[in-house]
């Protein structure tokens, strides 16, 4: 992520995006949140766009983000706080 380090990001649990259907979740440093997922194919590439709720050290919170599945097998998006910070994300299948 473009805003904070790997051992931030894995401070609870190691961080990861999971999409599964229209639904999903996503969990890094101590935020933890339900994704709403839609499909796209904008250009011939398939994009996912999200809206998502949960919390952040206990602190409802929420926004938006999208990601894109990279040539490579890894997931490129971007993740957006309501009202707040926002940061590029990469990860890979594990």
């Amino acid at each position: 992520m473009e805003l904070w380090d790997r051992d931030a990001i894995d401070l609870v649990e190691p961080g990861f995006f999971a999409f599964d259907g229209e639904s999903g979740e996503m969990g890094f440093i101590v935020v933890t949140a339900c994704l709403d997922v839609r499909y796209e194919n904008r250009d011939g590439v398939l994009m996912a766009e999200f809206s998502w709720e949960g919390s952040d050290e206990g602190d409802a919170r929420s926004g938006r983000g999208w990601a894109k599945l990279s040539s490579d097998d890894v997931l490129e998006g971007r993740i957006y706080f309501h009202q707040g910070d926002d940061s590029g994300f990469t990860c890979s299948r594990v």
